[in-house]
């Protein structure tokens, strides 16, 4: 029988409920900082034209796409930073960042390498030519300035092991009140400078992420310069850790980066019913941001939080810690589920310019998509959370596997509904829904078998 007396005491604890929301408050602001930026990098294309909006979703992914896997290797020292913190092995800390500096180093020039190639994913999905050359230019723009990104992420990482968010949080918003005013002078050709229109939002969104990291490696310098931290030959290569990452690394990078290729492949689809459909997709994705990445907020405090605990030898609460975060997570997701179906109208007018009315077909199907967006919406939350504290514990291997076939499923059935059956965008759009489902069950079964138990990350 249950106690429930027991239940509400485990689960309502002040004191974890303070670590949880300490952690996690910065890392949703600073989040929330990232979907500023986003919706007024949008905001500020949606006055130069539709075709300019929904190429910065089309080209932002693709490259997003292509950084991803690195980003995810990279981003898994985090794990390893909160155990070996756990642990009370500060010094490991710092030498694990330090390999993650040489793995973006390392990963730039392949980076590079797709640039000349990059526009051949819009050409292979048949979109207008306006659209493919936009989009094809604000993906080579953000794959030319993507270092900051990948050394942004080595860095961001070291403190989120930590546990110490509030940095992060700084760095990325001096980040977005520096992206706004880069935003206005070079979409519009401000103070002397020529208009540069996507161009110039890709410009912007590298600069800010160029900023954010010089604020990071300033306190990641002013942190390891105590005593805790300071290791001998600070720049020496450490092959076990650099093993360590590629091990569990390598699939927490497979998986972002083959689960969002699948993605792009469904929104590519999306994009190839036309400028219409493609603007209103942006403008519902642009939105489910404002929910998707709090969500990742508590994904990453979790990853610390079961991380720190697994170092200490403490699964038992590393899983309780999971749990609350998961059920603050669904609390978030209702209160937006409620925000997107009363205000579904107000939040796609936003977005309108002279090519959207209130009775533009645009505005119609984003009007749709906002309140389909509501149908994965706690999936989301939870798989989320559930996925990074498996990451926390070394459990990549199954989940990646499972995650990915998931994915391409969903991303080979929208080529089929679109390309053979011609079904229209709403229809394809449910792939989507049943996926995100889908991934989210998988990740619940592979908690509840605890196989992640048995695991060790470090020694």
């Amino acid at each position: 029988m249950i106690n429930i007396n027991r239940l509400v005491k485990d689960y309502s604890n002040t004191r974890d409920l303070g670590l949880i929301f300490k952690i996690a408050l910065p890392i949703i602001l600073s989040n929330g900082s990232l979907t500023v930026m986003h919706v007024t990098d949008r905001w500020f294309l949606s006055q130069v034209g539709q075709v300019e909006l929904a190429a910065s979703m089309s080209g932002g992914l693709t490259s997003h796409v292509l950084i991803s896997f690195f980003v995810g290797l990279i981003g898994y020292v985090s794990a390893l930073v909160a155990q070996y913190y756990g642990a009370n092995r500060p010094k490991k800390c710092t030498r694990a960042t330090i390999q993650a500096f040489y793995l973006a180093f390392l990963s730039y020039p392949l980076l590079i390498l797709f640039i000349p190639i990059i526009k051949y994913v819009f050409i292979w999905t048949n979109q207008e030519q306006e659209l493919s050359t936009y989009a094809s230019l604000y993906a080579k723009t953000m794959l030319t300035g993507s270092i900051f990104f990948l050394m942004r992420t080595a860095v961001g990482s070291f403190f989120i092991g930590l546990g110490k968010t509030r940095v992060i949080l700084i760095a990325d918003a001096v980040g977005t009140l520096l992206n706004i005013p880069f935003n206005f002078v070079l979409i519009f050709g401000k103070l002397g400078l020529p208009k540069l229109g996507v161009k110039g939002a890709a410009l912007a969104t590298i600069f800010a992420s160029f900023i954010s990291f010089v604020i990071l490696f300033f306190f990641f310098l002013r942190e390891t310069s105590q005593l805790k931290f300071k290791t001998r030959r600070l720049l020496k290569i450490d092959g076990e850790i650099i093993k360590k990452l590629f091990s569990f690394g390598l699939p927490a990078g497979l998986e972002p980066f083959l689960n969002l290729f699948a993605f792009n492949i469904f929104l590519q689809m999306m994009h190839s019913y036309g400028t219409d459909t493609a603007s209103a997709i942006t403008i519902a994705f642009t939105w489910d941001s404002v929910v998707y990445l709090p969500f990742v907020g508590l994904g990453m405090t979790a990853r610390t939080i079961v991380g720190q605990n697994l170092g200490a030898k403490d699964r038992e609460n590393a899983q309780r810690m999971t749990y609350m975060i998961m059920g603050i997570s669904i609390a978030y997701g209702l209160v937006m589920i409620l925000f997107f179906n009363l205000f579904t109208g107000f939040l796609s007018a936003i977005f309108d310019p002279e090519f959207q009315g209130s009775n533009s077909n645009s505005q119609s199907i984003s009007n749709i998509m906002i309140r389909l967006i509501s149908l994965y919406t706690i999936a989301n939350s939870c798989k989320m959370v559930l996925g990074n504290s498996l990451q926390a514990a070394g459990d990549t291997v199954w989940v990646m596997w499972v995650s990915i076939s998931i994915h391409w499923a969903m991303a080979i059935s929208v080529v089929v509904l679109v390309q053979i059956f011609k079904v229209n965008q709403y229809v394809a759009f449910s792939a989507l829904i049943v996926m995100i489902n889908l991934d989210f069950i998988t990740k619940f079964y592979r908690y509840q078998t605890a196989k992640w138990k048995n695991i060790n990350l470090i020694d």
